[in-house]
């Protein structure tokens, strides 16, 4: 158990971001779970944590940069420094590339890419101060996607932004992994599992998609390895290919 730790989660919303939540809660540590809307969160929070072990709702648009830094002044003021930072944001606008226009491209890349970076430095400042007081370390993860690693037709909104999260990730290992900080990329190359089977059209077989839950448990493993073997970038994948 990591009693008393404090898990930052953003981009929660009732799939993998409230998955996230109870598998930190359940180790009982304290969660903030952050989106925009703080509204729709208040309902999430004590299904998300727990009764129990309920987490706190916060509201915060990630790609405004004094929001942010408000956000995680307001944690510290509540909880106290994170330990693990979940940056879990994402926004997809499907269109071809001519129909798509500078507006939703941009606002696409500010939610995928420029939030996880001010997200990440946020976090980072937190860590590193607490380290430099002789305290512990923290992890930052990551949510990526099978458009990290590859573009496709009608993806270039989200490939674009998640290609930059990817090497946002990569550089701030290498800068941070050598002072205490471990940072990790998640690959998530597969559909994630809806809450209603009727949320992706016909029902697909269960193999087919990646369980929440199971996805939580890799992201809570992440952050406890031993920093002798920190793991930078994890691949998965559902188990059999969907048709």
């Amino acid at each position: 158990m990591d009693t008393g730790k404090i898990a930052v989660i953003v981009g929660v919303g009732p799939g993998l971001g409230c998955a996230l939540a109870q598998r930190f809660a359940h180790a009982e540590m304290h969660v903030a779970l952050v989106a925009r809307d703080v509204k729709k969160l208040e309902g999430l929070a004590a299904d998300c944590t727990g009764v129990h072990h309920a987490g706190r709702a916060y509201a915060c648009d990630a790609t405004d940069e004094a929001a942010v830094e408000a956000l995680f002044q307001n944690i510290r003021s509540d909880l106290g420094e994170p330990d693990v930072v979940v940056y879990n944001a994402g926004r997809f606008a499907p269109a071809g590339l001519l129909e798509t226009s500078r507006e939703e491209f941009e606002r696409c890349w500010r939610v995928g890419c420029l939030g996880g970076f001010l997200v990440g430095r946020a976090a980072a400042r937190g860590m590193l101060g607490r380290i430099e007081q002789g305290g512990p370390g923290g992890t930052i993860l990551f949510t990526g996607a099978t458009a990290s690693l590859r573009g496709s037709a009608g993806f270039h909104n989200l490939a674009v932004g998640k290609f930059g999260l990817r090497a946002l990730a990569q550089s701030m290992a290498r800068e941070l992994q050598p002072k205490g900080i471990h940072v990790a990329h998640v690959v998530l190359d597969g559909h994630i599992r809806p809450q209603s089977p009727g949320e992706l059209g016909t029902p697909p077989h269960p193999d087919d998609m990646l369980d929440p839950a199971a996805i939580a448990e890799a992201y809570y493993q992440l952050f406890r390895q031993p920093r002798s073997a920190w793991t930078h970038e994890l691949d998965l994948r559902p188990w059999t290919e969907p048709f």
